[in-house]
């Protein structure tokens, strides 16, 4: 996974690339209006009008927009692991627990005015095209995060333990959504208590 201090790239053509301190101001840009507005929506001329920087720089640090793209969206997965692993570090051994504080955070994230949801779900939205850097990002993430919920399922004990963790992924992407259609009172703000919920009912069974 890069960071931000590596995040710089070297191109084909043998140019060297941008200084660390360029790159890291261009992607800083990027990731704020590529959250706040959409990845399609912002073109390089603003990034690099906001950034203070030349284009020739950004091309330097990222061969593309796509590659841009995909540089936000690396950074959006370190930091939402990040808060995932907060939360299953704060209750170690007790994975309801543990899904119950990240869905709490979540819960509460959906309740704030610039909320826009998840990053990872807006851009694979927006990238629908198999194998676009952008996208391929966003698959990893989700893919690994419904790997994640179906073994804390399993360490919970239930006796289907990958419906449930499909289940409780559902309720993450319908709270990612329902918090940009509702905002402050909707639906999300209540995604732990209805995971808790769907937990209970499936250690029942």
């Amino acid at each position: 996974m890069p960071t931000d201090k590596n995040i710089e790239l070297t191109i084909s053509d043998g140019h060297a690339p941008a200084p660390p301190k360029a790159a890291k101001k261009i992607l800083d840009v990027a990731y704020d209006l590529f959250y706040r507005r959409g990845i399609r929506a912002i073109g390089v001329d603003e990034i690099v009008r906001r950034a203070g920087v030349t284009k020739p720089s950004l091309y330097r640090s990222f061969p593309s927009k796509d590659e841009l793209a995909a540089s936000y969206l690396r950074r959006y997965d370190l930091e939402f692991w990040g808060r995932f692993d907060e939360a299953v570090n704060a209750h170690p051994g007790d994975p309801r627990a543990q899904i119950g504080a990240f869905l709490t955070r979540i819960g509460k994230r959906t309740q704030m005015p610039e909320y826009r949801g998840c990053g990872m779900t807006n851009a694979a939205v927006e990238y629908p095209e198999r194998g676009h850097p952008a996208r391929v990002v966003s698959e990893d993430n989700k893919q690994e995060l419904r790997r994640r919920l179906r073994a804390m399922a399993a360490a919970m004990g239930a006796g289907d333990a990958d419906t449930l963790g499909d289940g409780l992924l559902l309720l993450i992407e319908g709270a990612y959504i329902s918090g940009q259609l509702f905002g402050l009172g909707g639906p999300a703000q209540s995604v732990a208590r209805n995971a808790d919920l769907l937990i209970e009912a499936s250690l029942k069974k």
